[in-house]
């Protein structure tokens, strides 16, 4: 009798056939394998569906969600794919970014260790086909994260994100288009305020790859999907939070992710 997994990693993927490989080669490098992968193809239009199939072939934790319409962003296959994820972890991984082989080992263990609901990890920046260099994950040092601390600077890398799934399911991403590349944001605040915090391994455990021309690069437009996300951040209590206080935290944010991403090239 086949067991279920422990956890499900949720990757979206559209037109992504240039970084794919790569990606899906770190999934398969994980030291921990009691997982599943669901790969939600939003209609590519090149061949990332060829590269899926032939992965599946090999693999039959490989699982892939084709989509018959375009959603325009990775919230609405992100949600498609908590709903149908068996496990109660849910790990979520962008088809350009790279993970260290130890990355759900190490989160696993932390969130055993400590009763988390949320885990993220340190990142780090790379560009092109560079290889990110991703220390050793022996390192043990954690750090708790507040919900102020997540308006004040954006803390956990979605593709750094393990999650409980019953979390998750209360809290869906945001798809409408104006929430796209800022999905992660409203989606990370509702947890950390029903948490309190959550726990981020201070190893960086994942690689972000920089491409030219991709929205998270247009920095006034995404200052302004930040502020829109806060202005219309409703908290538990039903209010809406202040435009003064929206303001305030995307400045926040915006500072300090200049001094972390351009300074010391990670999060």
């Amino acid at each position: 009798m086949n067991h279920p997994p422990l956890v499900s990693i949720i990757m979206p993927a559209y037109n992504a056939a240039d970084y794919i490989e790569t990606t899906l080669n770190t999934v398969f490098q994980q030291t921990f394998e009691n997982w599943e992968l669901l790969v939600i193809d939003d209609c590519s239009t090149d061949n990332t569906l060829d590269i899926l199939k032939k992965y599946k072939e090999c693999d039959p934790r490989v699982n892939i969600i084709k989509l018959t319409k375009n959603m325009g962003a990775p919230a609405g296959p992100r949600n498609i794919g908590i709903l149908q994820a068996q496990a109660k972890w849910i790990a979520f991984l962008d088809a350009d970014d790279l993970w260290h082989p130890e990355k759900l080992n190490r989160q696993l263990a932390v969130l055993n260790q400590t009763g988390a609901k949320f885990c993220s990890t340190k990142m780090i920046d790379f560009s092109g086909d560079e290889k990110p260099k991703l220390r050793d994950a022996s390192e043990n040092q954690i750090k708790w994260i507040s919900f102020l601390q997540q308006l004040i600077k954006f803390r956990t890398p979605t593709s750094s994100v393990i999650a409980d799934k019953a979390l998750l399911l209360d809290h869906r991403f945001n798809e409408s288009i104006e929430y796209k590349a800022r999905e992660d944001l409203d989606c990370w605040l509702h947890c950390h305020e029903e948490l309190g915090k959550s726990v981020k391994v201070m190893s960086p455990m994942m690689g972000y790859r920089i491409i030219k021309g991709q929205i998270s690069g247009k920095k006034w437009a995404m200052f302004k999907r930040h502020l829109h996300v806060l202005q219309n951040y409703r908290f538990i209590s039903g209010l809406l939070m202040p435009y003064p206080k929206a303001l305030l935290f995307t400045c926040t944010h915006f500072v300090l992710a200049f001094y972390y991403r351009f300074a010391k090239g990670g999060l």
